[in-house]
């Protein structure tokens, strides 16, 4: 089960208590938002893609949704989201439960700016029903993030 190698990931870093399991699914962001309280934005999202052969986890906001042209100027291909079977074998987490921690070497993992507005975000934890809460700073150094990346639209206000 993923949670136990997020679980295990968390415990040098003394927070593997901070995770939280929730009785009901998390699957999705409103799932996650219900269970842990907050709006849907806080849901940091985390969307698998492939990318020259290899896995690409973009982390974004729960109210963003990928702009396809940003996506292509950022890694000069089409975004081509991983089939649930794809995430589950390169991830090792199922669809639900995809998370920015315990990946497999080579899994590649950006964080979008439509987080960077919130003190602290929700992202999931391994399983279907779990989150851990983080700020942005700790989300990065945990996910051990190659970036900060702006790949997403629809959490702005339109100036």
């Amino acid at each position: 089960m993923s949670i136990e190698r997020v679980r295990a990931f968390f415990r040098p870093l003394g927070r593997e208590g901070d995770i939280l399991e929730f009785p009901l699914s998390s699957a999705t962001v409103e799932l996650a938002a219900r269970a842990a309280g907050v709006i849907p934005a806080r849901i940091a999202k985390t969307l698998s893609f492939l990318v020259e052969d290899a896995c690409v986890l973009v982390v974004m906001a729960g109210d963003a949704k990928v702009d396809n042209s940003k996506f292509k100027g950022f890694f000069h291909t089409k975004a081509k989201m991983l089939t649930p079977e794809q995430a589950q074998e390169m991830t090792g987490h199922g669809v639900g439960g995809v998370c920015p921690f315990a990946n497999p070497e080579g899994v590649r993992t950006y964080l979008d700016v439509s987080m960077r507005r919130f003190d602290t975000v929700f992202p999931a934890a391994g399983s279907s029903n779990s989150a851990i809460e983080l700020t942005c700073e700790e989300l990065a150094e945990y996910s051990r993030c190659l970036g900060w990346i702006d790949v997403c639209k629809g959490w702005q206000e339109e100036l």
